[in-house]
């Protein structure tokens, strides 16, 4: 027989009852150690967690302090913001804003709001709004895809502007008035004079002749001051003509070599200008040009110690033509080149001062401008750069339409 049929069944049972029991307090040992340890996990994470509400606490309460500035400081600018989202509708608006533009613009098509309020001036970025006069500045919001607008009210700001420019065109009538009498006074009591000679009754037809001359050289004279002070008050009306450059210097030689050949002074012209086409007025173009040779002709004129020539040049590059008047003459003294283009501003007692000025009214108001660099005794040089093709003219009519 085995010796587990020795033992009695009663003893039996008792080991394999001891066993369970062993086995038992062994799994109760282990669940009581990992109860434990899960406890004291529990325990640390809660004590993360209230930390980690802590720091979120502090950092909603930082944020919403933050918003509450930001809300007061919004409110209290004096310049209106509106934050439109990703497809230009209107979601946020301070009142400034909305006292410009209605309560009612939260959930607009801003298109539809400008055209409703806003009517467009002639300055860029500025709108007339109701009796206000405004100004928009743009800025891209990137994480939202939407954008942010700051509307300035320049009412004040613009009417300052509007009597600082007022006073200065007083001043400047002023000025002109005095500079235009002392202007008239000389041809005038010339002419005045030559006219009184000819009252006397035993004057030799020859010198009555001679003193009819000079009249009409003098009362010309003044003729031709008052056309320019006409064109320079009045400002030449700019066409929509396209005039081929080439045609534009053409025109101005062919007027200027008589007056070259007669003064002894050379005209050279070298001008790479055969498909170039400007915008405007030929006549504009064409007397602005003709003022700038006949201001180097008569700078040539006192100035013995070269040879006189004149040098007219044009190219065009990158969307620009630039016209070169270049002369071998006196030069401009430093301290006039601040002064050159001032309305009867003249360095010759028989000059109107006007020419030059006009000459910058037209480059200007054909989107251009006038350059100048000169050397004492040496010669200057006078450059109209205009717009031309199709790039010059687009940015032609951007500066007109300022």
């Amino acid at each position: 027989m085995s010796e587990v049929a020795q033992i009695p069944a009663p003893e039996l049972k008792a080991q394999e009852l001891q066993r369970a029991f062993d086995v038992f307090n062994q799994v109760s040992l282990e669940l009581t150690q990992a109860y434990e340890g899960l406890q004291e996990r529990v325990e640390s994470l809660t004590d993360e967690l209230a930390v980690a509400n802590g720091a979120l606490r502090r950092q909603y309460q930082e944020k919403e302090a933050l918003s509450e500035r930001l809300t007061l400081l919004l409110n209290a600018l004096p310049a209106g913001v509106v934050v439109l989202d990703s497809v230009a509708r209107v979601s946020e608006a301070n009142p400034v804003a909305k006292d410009m533009l209605g309560q009612t613009i939260i959930g607009d098509d801003w298109p539809e709001v400008t055209q409703n309020n806003l009517v467009v001036t002639d300055a860029p970025d500025e709108w007339q709004l109701g009796l206000r006069r405004v100004s928009i500045a743009e800025s891209p919001l990137d994480s939202a895809g939407g954008r942010l607008l700051l509307i300035h009210d320049i009412t004040a700001a613009h009417e300052l502007k509007a009597k600082v420019e007022r006073n200065q065109r007083l001043a400047a009538m002023g000025e002109m008035a005095a500079s235009l009498a002392h202007q008239l006074r000389t041809p005038l009591a010339t002419a005045l004079l030559y006219s009184a000679n000819l009252a006397q009754p035993d004057l030799s037809d020859e010198a009555r002749t001679r003193f009819v001359g000079k009249a009409t050289e003098q009362l010309k004279r003044l003729e031709r001051l008052i056309q320019d002070v006409l064109l320079f008050a009045r400002g030449e009306s700019i066409g929509r003509d396209v005039i081929p450059v080439a045609a534009l210097i053409a025109d101005s030689v062919h007027m200027m070599e008589p007056l070259c050949l007669a003064k002894g002074v050379d005209l050279c012209v070298h001008a790479e200008v055969e498909h170039v086409m400007v915008t405007g007025s030929r006549k504009a173009l064409t007397g602005a040009l003709l003022n700038l040779l006949e201001n180097a002709l008569q700078a040539c004129e006192g100035h013995q110690e070269c040879v006189a020539e004149i040098r007219l040049g044009a190219r065009a590059a990158g969307g620009s033509l630039r016209i070169s008047v270049r002369d071998t003459g006196t030069g401009i003294a430093p301290e006039a080149q601040q002064r050159i283009f001032e309305p009867f501003f003249t360095t010759r007692g028989q000059g109107t001062g006007l020419g030059l000025a006009i000459a910058l009214g037209v480059a200007r108001a054909h989107g251009g401008s006038i350059e100048v660099s000169s050397i004492t005794g040496q010669g200057t040089e006078f450059v109209m750069v205009l717009p031309c093709g199709e790039e010059g003219q687009a940015q032609a009519d951007e500066i007109r339409a300022r």
